[in-house]
């Protein structure tokens, strides 16, 4: 049996949980919105009817649109249906929403061990703002950090500013690998056109 819940249940749910994602007490949340820290308990917990001007104040505390907050989600909100890109040597899967909540972008990429060589055979390393994670999933990684080379196995993470010289490599094979980006990282690598 399902039930569809109100667009208020919705937005008390989103704004609890966006709240505790973000690591917010009611009261860091409450200076952010003008509103008393008991007045956001009660509206979490649905002692409290939520009013319109509440709910904008509260969007815009979290930097997201009132629709986000109050939206009921459907099949196509959640199933997320990648199309592989391809580029020389890597094919990679955006696995996030564009315009998602928290502002990254999460990409599956895999790379062959052709993918890092210039013409003269060079490894050419990039530079751009950003900041970006990463875990491998299968192969072995070769990362070119600055004047670095590190190794990293299946289930290990590196995670580093994108401002150093940096090149991702695949080490005897191809590489998977999972890799968040933040905004700046998401625009140095895709544009502004990221999508799903």
């Amino acid at each position: 049996m399902t039930h569809e819940l109100d667009a208020e249940t919705i937005a008390r749910l989103r704004i609890r949980g966006l709240r505790q994602a973000k690591g917010w007490s009611l009261e860091s949340l409450a200076a952010r919105c003008a509103m008393s820290p008991s007045t956001l308990s009660r509206i979490e917990t649905g002692r409290r009817r939520l009013a319109l001007d509440q709910l904008v104040a509260l969007a815009r505390a979290f930097e997201v649109s009132v629709d986000q907050l109050v939206e009921s989600a459907d099949d196509a909100d959640i199933v997320i249906r990648p199309e592989p890109q391809t580029a020389p040597g890597r094919t990679h899967s955006v696995l996030s929403r564009e315009g998602s909540l928290h502002g990254f972008t999460v990409v599956k990429v895999r790379i062959e061990p052709t993918a890092c060589d210039g013409a003269d055979g060079q490894v050419r390393l990039r530079v751009h703002l950003g900041y970006e994670w990463l875990t491998v999933l299968s192969g072995t990684l070769r990362l070119h950090l600055g004047s670095r080379v590190l190794l990293i196995s299946p289930g290990e993470a590196a995670e580093f500013d994108t401002r150093e010289p940096h090149a991702l490599c695949a080490e005897g094979g191809p590489v998977e690998i999972l890799s968040v980006f933040d905004h700046d990282g998401t625009r140095a690598h895709f544009g502004d056109s990221a999508k799903a």
